[in-house]
């Protein structure tokens, strides 16, 4: 899936994203056009994954 692809879905799954790593707030999964790997690396913080697993995670949802 490319990153297009993956922002598309994204729109599509935060909130159950969010469920799921408690951790996150709405500023942490809302991004602006064109910064969707700076969203991807506060939840890399907030949930100790890497943005790799992050993209594999949202592309299997």
């Amino acid at each position: 899936m490319n990153e297009d692809q993956i922002e598309g879905k994204w729109k599509q799954i935060r909130g159950e994203f969010k469920q799921k790593y408690g951790k996150l707030t709405d500023d942490d999964v809302t991004y602006s056009e064109g910064k969707f790997d700076e969203m991807l690396g506060r939840m890399q913080e907030k949930t100790g994954r890497s943005k790799e697993e992050l993209k594999k995670e949202i592309d299997r949802w």
